[in-house]
């Protein structure tokens, strides 16, 4: 049409003519422009219906490696995914070798003799491979066949089974054993599954003694008495093995008298929150889990429990889902509450059959915590999870405590004899401390991070508390203690911004002696590095990648060497769709000082003669940003939106990420609704001055939880910069929203008063009071059973929306928590046509979502 126009405008301009043609071309030309402002003003649903989110996953397979180390050896084993199916390998890094686990064409053709059921080399059935010896692994594989029920009612017989499950026929599995040398396999007839533990079993480091909570009290039973328990669990799934152990009578041992509902020594807040109270009445006898701490000789054991008696109930109501609507109830500390939950610790000598309460009280409404062993699990391992405190003997357990306000932490040594407390050292700050976990040398001498010269990074303390060294320093991050070498006396741990020319978030390993010398960079390379080590600290996988290159995984030695190049990530199926990576960027703050940095994806159809809306994704943080530096951690709903005809940015703010300076970090503290804002802004507007295809006229942005709140306070904030928002679960309110993120990150003030009580402040400003700047299009969501950010808050903000005359959209997902769980798939359609309604102006609406009913087999 475009052609036709041209010619016919110029010969109306330019060329005499009589009425009659001149009438005709007029007409073309008007035609023409009506059916070029239709094709303006549509969006691209096929494009989108191509890559929306569950179809990325159907085209994209490994993106990272994760090894199964081998106990008693530096080997791993992997798994990888490609387009051509699974492979299985083995790899020795002493020998820097790498071979497959075995042939998969021949051990189909094996299966499938020995099954009865037909495999093939790209289509195995293996599950739960584990290696038994050095060179011998048994899996599981599922047949087509079902368990012959009467086998299966001999083992069950006092099992009582619902509808569902007599419905439903079990499937069998068969158990092989298979030796990599030889290249045997053979069906083993003879199996003994391994220990199911239940995880209210709490079990001492010699397997002794076995500890659990029940009827708010403590419980311990010996190991004779659970075996029972994990005979009545073998080779059962979770739900059925929790009946038939429940229906074990032990000799159990009571430990405690003084347990009583909210003041509880079972870790009563998880399991009560997220249950109906129905069900939780049910359950009230059965045993439960206990948050405990053991000492490492067995001798003794340590919990914190908390008294939540004071503190009020919040409840949610299941509409969906029962017969009649249940109700959830759950007690919950709200920012600002003047009651909130009381922490007390507490030490059990198993020997003397005596507790301590350790006295831990120094500042109101204090938390406090046990600190813990370094845990490595082998993941073919029998053995249960255990919390181990640090110190090697029982009698000094090592914690923190925090005040209220988040400005004071003192690490702490405790007598588990006397009850007495040292103070090891303190850290204040005027904002609040972030914490990481404290590591004890076999000297006594800790590590301990600290961001108190402004940067995340490493002191070294003696036994007494008093500094030694700060053992890194400079404009750089470090982020996590991998482990630490006393023999070579090195510490290995991550950080990022050290490595000049690159991203700044970008992270990397490094090592580093104990004595602050001779820190190593040791995996270089301007990509984004994760890294995975084996329990010596000797070997590590290092899966790298930027958000626009393929994810690649390589081991290296703890020197820094690389061993071998292990494996890529197939892109192919992806790209071949038409899969564009996105673009990072780099913008300036609205300080004009600070880098902020983002990444931009495109419509794969991209044509930058035109004219393009905008929409950001945003979470202000301040635990997180929302940026993604390497390619799997790529939000895809963010691809699909693009599809549409949109620019889609994520960006971050000041305030944001913790991963850089604490100035950078902590900017947002007392502003926890404007302040990642003006940087939003600003990075979008230089975005718009740099790129002619983007339309400033046309802006929206979007979020879910803290960036559900973000997007709806954009819009009432700059409401003449931000023309379209959809805010989904949102903690609009945060009088509403619980008292460890709000009070943390915004602030809560401690004062004294003359008689030195102690009490608090606390105040922050609520989107609801800005309802009445509204001016463009908001379609607020919530799930109506989100125990998380509770839908109080969107319900307010909806309030005062309402009562502010203003038009708005609002829906709700029944049955739903915090991520909409089953329902995200209807939810990214339905905001985006929410956008393209708003900001392309495509009008195109029907009863049905035909994207996703293709993506459903018809089986009625």
């Amino acid at each position: 049409i475009r052609i036709p126009f041209i010619i016919a405008k110029y010969f109306l301009e330019e060329v005499e003519m009589n009425m009659l043609i001149k009438t005709t071309l007029t007409l073309f030309v008007f035609i023409s422009q009506l059916l070029a402002i239709e094709e303006k003003n549509k969006a691209n649903y096929d494009l989108a219906s191509r890559f929306a989110p569950y179809k990325i996953k159907k085209l994209t397979y490994s993106t990272s490696l994760n090894p199964k180390w081998i106990e008693g050896t530096d080997h791993f084993w992997y798994e990888w995914k490609t387009s051509m199916g699974s492979a299985f390998y083995i790899v020795d890094p002493i020998k820097g070798t790498k071979n497959k686990l075995f042939d998969n064409d021949k051990i189909a053709s094996e299966l499938t003799r020995l099954t009865l059921d037909p495999w093939d080399g790209k289509h195995l059935p293996i599950q739960k491979i584990k290696f038994i010896k050095k060179n011998v692994i048994q899996f599981d594989v599922k047949s087509s066949q079902a368990v012959d029920q009467e086998e299966e009612n001999q083992d069950n017989e006092d099992q009582e089974e619902d509808d569902e499950k007599k419905s439903m026929a079990k499937k069998k599995v068969f158990h092989f054993e298979y030796d990599i040398k030889t290249k045997l396999l053979r069906k083993l007839n003879k199996w003994e599954a391994p220990d199911n533990h239940p995880d209210w079993a709490s079990i001492s480091p010699d397997g002794k003694i076995i500890i659990f909570a029940r009827n708010d009290n403590l419980f311990k039973i010996d190991k004779s008495e659970y075996g029972k328990i994990l005979e009545a669990r073998r080779d059962k799934e979770i739900k059925a093995a929790d009946e038939a152990s429940n229906k074990i009578d032990l000799n159990e041992i009571q430990l405690t008298y003084d347990g009583e509902q909210d003041f509880s020594y079972s870790n009563s807040r998880f399991w009560s929150r997220g249950t109906i109270d129905s069900k939780r009445e049910k359950q009230k006898d059965d045993r439960k889990k206990v948050n405990l701490y053991w000492s490492k000789d067995s001798k003794k054991f340590a919990v914190v429990r908390a008294d939540r008696r004071e503190v009020k109930n919040l409840w949610v109501i299941h509409s969906v889902g029962y017969k009649r609507p249940e109700l959830e109830t759950y007690k919950y500390d709200m920012a600002g509450d003047s009651a909130v939950s009381q922490y007390e610790m507490m030490a059990y000598d198993l020997d003397k059959d005596k507790s301590v309460i350790i006295e831990t009280e120094l500042f109101k409404d204090q938390r406090i915590g046990i600190y813990g062993e370094r845990q490595f699990v082998y993941p073919a391992s029998n053995e249960p999870k255990r919390n181990i405190w640090l110190s090697n003997d029982s009698q000094y357990l090592y914690f923190y405590r925090q005040s209220r306000d988040w400005h004071k932490v003192d690490v702490c040594r405790a007598d588990t004899k006397t009850g007495e407390v040292e103070i090891l050292f303190e850290e204040r700050l005027n904002t609040y401390i972030d914490l990481q976990r404290l590591e004890l040398l076999q000297n006594g001498n800790m590590v301990w991070w600290s961001e108190r010269d402004g940067w995340g990074h490493l002191y070294l303390y003696n036994s007494k508390g008093k500094v030694l060294k700060q053992l890194t320093s400079g404009p750089y991050s470090v982020r996590q203690v991998m482990g630490i070498d006393e023999t070579k006396k090195n510490i290995l741990f991550m950080a990022n911004s050290r490595e000049k020319n690159e991203d700044p978030y970008f992270q990397h390993l490094y090592r580093l002696s104990l004595d602050g010398t001779r820190l190593k960079l040791l995996n270089s390379g301007n990509f984004d590095h994760r890294v995975k080590m084996n329990e010596s600290n000797q070997y590590f996988i290092d899966n790298y990648s930027r958000v626009n290159t393929t994810p690649k995984a390589v081991l290296y030695n703890s020197t820094g060497k690389i061993i071998m190049d292990l494996e890529s990530a197939d892109l192919s199926q992806l790209m071949a769709a038409g899969f564009k990576y996105p673009e990072p960027f780099k913008v300036k703050s609205a300080d004009g000082v600070t880098d902020i940095y983002g990444v931009m994806t495109k419509p794969f159809d991209f044509d930058p003669n035109k004219s393009y809306p905008i929409i950001a994704y945003v979470y202000p943080g301040p635990q997180t940003e929302s940026v993604a530096k390497a390619f799997n951690q790529l939000r895809h709903s963010t691809t699909h939106l693009a599809q549409f005809g949109f620019i889609v940015i994520t960006i971050g703010n000041r305030g944001g990420h913790p991963h850089r300076s604490k100035w950078y970090h902590n900017y947002g503290y007392g502003n926890l609704r404007d302040y990642g804002l003006a940087d939003k802004k600003a990075g979008i507007e230089q975005l718009a001055e740099k790129h002619s295809y983007i339309n400033m006229d046309r802006v929206g942005i979007y979020g879910h939880s803290g960036g559900g709140f973000m997007s709806t306070a954009a819009m009432l904030v700059y409401p003449d910069f931000f023309k379209v928002a959809v805010s989904s679960a949102g903690n609009h309110d945060n009088n509403v929203y619980n008292s460890y993120w709000s009070e943390k990150h915004h602030g809560i003030k401690e004062v004294v008063d003359d008689s030195d009580r102690v009490t608090f402040e606390y105040d922050i400003a609520k989107n609801s009071e800005l309802a009445s700047n509204l001016k463009g299009h908001l379609m607020l969501t919530t799930g109506d059973v989100d125990n998380n950010v509770h839908m109080a808050g969107t319900l307010r903000m909806t309030e005062a929306l309402i009562k502010a005359n203003k038009r708005f959209d609002f829906f709700i997902f029944p049955g739903q928590r915090h991520g909409f769980g089953k329902m995200n798939d209807y939810w990214s359609w339905l905001r985006a046509e929410y956008f393209v309604k708003h900001l392309i102006g495509d009008p195109y609406w029907d009863v049905d979502i035909k994207q996703l009913n293709l993506e459903k087999e018809k089986t009625k």
